[in-house]
């Protein structure tokens, strides 16, 4: 049966739990120490990582498993009953075990993780307890460090799991930099879905080229410049040589500050006043890259050459933000 509550009572609950796991995640800075260095280091130096738990320890570890795999490192959650049953098989040479529970009592994973140590399997574990049976079997074990959960009785596993979580995220994204892995290889394991989309587009996929993409030659006057950027409403124009490389770049600001300045006409010709060796970006790099560019300069549009540096296309911020990446 339910007890009868205030709005005010509601409020009250739902922020002391927040404040209690958000205490219990801040207190892993004391966790995140010598045991850490080893984990890692043990880690990055293994084909795989083969992550064990049950109940709410087995969920948070199927997410840490899945967040080493999609960061370069090799994973994989198996149960420990399952193990005990026939799934050990599928650990190989050179694995290492990431055992998880807080009490560090848990009987399957404490009747599994001696039979591992014995076959040469080395063991990092995460609990709440370094006096026990988990920490013993284990060669590196490190303290969540949580001595309470959010729950009132304290039995709900709920601060321990938040900060069990923070921690494995903190395993992988450590192991992620310590290996060099990059968003193009992230982009390799993620081709579906919105993510996985935005990471795979290329700057070829989203530059306008043909009659979109503003070309003129670079000994052109300023009036064949402007007419050319109204037609495509860019307010850019590439500029090219008599071979139809890129020579220049000319946009409405160029424009602003050549009339400021007072020393231009529209016969002016376009070389005279365009910016010479522009940035530009080649149709086959992420268009992400395309997108840092344009932030990091503050420009509204960039032009696309190919190998001969030929002007193909152009990308402009409206169609980055079109597509999620601004």
């Amino acid at each position: 049966m339910s007890i009868r509550m205030t709005d005010a009572a509601i409020l009250s609950r739902g922020r002391r739990v927040v404040k209690a796991e958000a205490a219990a995640v801040a207190g892993l800075r004391r966790a995140v120490g010598g045991q850490f260095v080893k984990a890692v280091r043990l880690i990055a130096s293994a084909p795989r990582v083969a992550v064990v738990g049950v109940g709410k320890s087995g969920l948070i570890g199927r997410k840490i498993a899945a967040t080493l795999a999609s960061t370069g490192t090799p994973s994989v959650f198996l149960h420990p009953v399952e193990c005990l049953h026939g799934d050990m098989g599928m650990l190989s040479r050179g694995d290492v075990v990431l055992a998880l529970s807080h009490s560090g009592e848990t009987e399957e994973t404490n009747k599994l993780l001696p039979y591992l140590r014995r076959q040469g399997f080395r063991i990092v574990s995460f609990t709440g307890n370094v006096s026990s049976k988990m920490a013993k079997h284990s060669h590196i074990a490190i303290d969540l460090g949580v001595r309470s959960e959010a729950c009132p009785y304290n039995i709900v596993p709920t601060s321990s799991t938040a900060a069990m979580l923070a921690l494995g995220d903190a395993l992988a994204i450590t192991l992620m930099e310590l290996k060099g892995f990059t968003s193009s290889h992230f982009a390799r394991l993620h081709p579906g879905g919105s993510l996985g989309r935005l990471l795979n587009l290329t700057v070829g996929d989203i530059m306008r080229k043909g009659r979109e993409n503003p070309v003129i030659a670079a000994g052109a006057p300023l009036s064949r410049a402007l007419k050319v950027m109204t037609a495509t409403k860019l307010g850019a124009v590439s500029a090219v040589d008599a071979r139809g490389r890129l020579a220049g770049f000319f946009t409405d600001g160029d424009l602003r500050r050549c009339l400021q300045s007072g020393s231009i006409t529209l016969s002016t010709p376009l070389s005279e006043v365009m910016t010479r060796a522009p940035l530009r970006i080649a149709p086959g790099a992420p268009a992400m890259e395309a997108a840092s560019v344009i932030t990091s300069r503050k420009i509204d549009n960039l032009p696309v050459v190919d190998a001969a540096g030929r002007p193909v296309g152009i990308v402009d911020e409206r169609d980055l933000l079109k597509e999620g990446l601004l």
